[in-house]
This record gives structure tokens, C-alpha cells and sequence, in this order.
């Protein structure tokens, strides 16, 4: 399975939380699958979608299910030692590790090579990471969101992107629907 195939399969678990999805064609692809309000895009920010993920989930009560890759994670190293140290149970991280920077060309990644982000995740003190292939992502999913409990998910799967349009709402849309679901 490629990234676009397990947001396919994950698309209807999740549309009742609140999702921060990464950068670029993770974005795109979930746009396309499953437009949700509740679905806050990341159109500039590489890196940061499990940080603002993590904020999100702090500031309030509902889940919060922050959709990485392993590309961004390893440009912001310091998000795994700040969920670390910064428990929210309401928050799943949710790492789409295909071994590739799949927005620019599908160049690998370090984690694609000998980086395991499980690993890392675990050495930062993250106390719940479960590694699984991305056919079990659906199942793991809803265990961690019947588990109450933060949850880090290093979905393993195939690189490979589909042709997506791009998305067209401008950011301040996307913000201020996000925002008007997270203040509901």
C-alpha cells in the first residue's frame, strides 16, 4: 500500500476528530479522499504538523489525530522529545513512514534507510509507540483512539504518489473552518 491507499482505508475512522495532516501531497490526498472541516491542511510548514497537532490536543479536550511523515519528522527532530515531555492523551501521532520525501520527488529518506522513527520515538521517552504495515493502520487506529491514551503510529508502507489536484481553499479558510469545529 502507498500513503494515498492508507489514508483511503483511514479516512472514515477519523473523520470525527480533529486531523492535522502534513504538508504537500498527504494533504492533497486526504482533500481529495475525504474534505472534512475538521481537517486542518498544511500548505507551508514542513515539519510541523505533529507540533501544532501536539498544541491543539493541549489546549482542548477532543482528539487530535496529527497525520506526519517520516520526511517532516526528521526535519523537526525536536517534535518527538516535546510529545515526549508533554503527554496529551487526547493526542495520536500518526507517522506515514514510506522511506521517502514523497512531496518533492520521492527522494528516500534516513528512515528508509537505517533511522528506525520507532526507535527514535522511544528513545525521546514517547511511551506508547506502536510500529505496525500499513494494512494494520486502520485496526491501530481505533485501538489508540479506544485507549485514551497518546499514542505515536509508525505506519510502514510502500512510497508511490497519485496525481492529485492542489488544494485551492486559501489558509485562512482552512483555518477558520478548523477553528469554528475546534471551538464547537
Amino acid at each position: 500500500m502507498i500513503r494515498s491507499e492508507v489514508l483511503r482505508e483511514i479516512a472514515p475512522i477519523i473523520r470525527d476528530h480533529l486531523v492535522v495532516c502534513n504538508i504537500g501531497l498527504p494533504s492533497q490526498e486526504l482533500h481529495l479522499i475525504d474534505d472534512q472541516p475538521s481537517n486542518f491542511y498544511m500548505l507551508g510548514t514542513m515539519g510541523l504538523s505533529s507540533s501544532i497537532g501536539l498544541g491543539v490536543a493541549l489546549a482542548q479536550d477532543k482528539k487530535v489525530i496529527s497525520i506526519d511523515g517520516d520526511g517532516s519528522v526528521l526535519t523537526n527532530f525536536g517534535t518527538l522529545p516535546t510529545i515526549a515531555n508533554n503527554v496529551a492523551d487526547n493526542f495520536i501521532l500518526l507517522v506515514i513512514d514510506n522511506g521517502s520525501y514523497g512531496s518533492t520527488g520521492d527522494q528516500p529518506t534516513y528512515a528508509g534507510k537505517k533511522t528506525s522513527l520507532t526507535k527514535v520515538a522511544e528513545a525521546c521517552g514517547c511511551e506508547n509507540v506502536v510500529e505496525c504495515q500499513a494494512e494494520e493502520t486502520p485496526q491501530v487506529i481505533k485501538d489508540a483512539l479506544a485507549s485514551n491514551k497518546m499514542t505515536i503510529i509508525v505506519c510502514k508502507c510502500e512510497s508511490g504518489n497519485v496525481k492529485v489536484p492542489v488544494i485551492t481553499m486559501d489558509p485562512v479558510s482552512i483555518r477558520d473552518r478548523f477553528m469554528g469545529v475546534v471551538q464547537a
